[in-house]
């Protein structure tokens, strides 16, 4: 037994006390999964907003021009 064993503890006791939990390598990746997703559909609706819009402009005949 070293140095650190002492120091620490013994390492599989303390992976007892967290058995079932969620690491925090998996809890990171899954909220990057979720962050990326929040992201697209963002994009998604944004994007489908400025093509109702254009085609709202382009219903309104070819010399429409919005006011500034």
């Amino acid at each position: 037994m070293g140095f650190l064993d002492r120091f620490l503890g013994n390492d599989q006791q303390r992976a007892a006390q967290y058995a079932g939990r969620e690491s925090a390598s998996d809890r990171a990746a899954r909220q990057r999964r979720t962050g990326h997703r929040r992201s697209a559909t963002k994009a998604a609706r944004q994007g489908q907003a400025w093509e109702d819009q254009d085609r709202a402009q382009d219903s309104k005949g070819i010399w429409y021009r919005p006011a500034r």
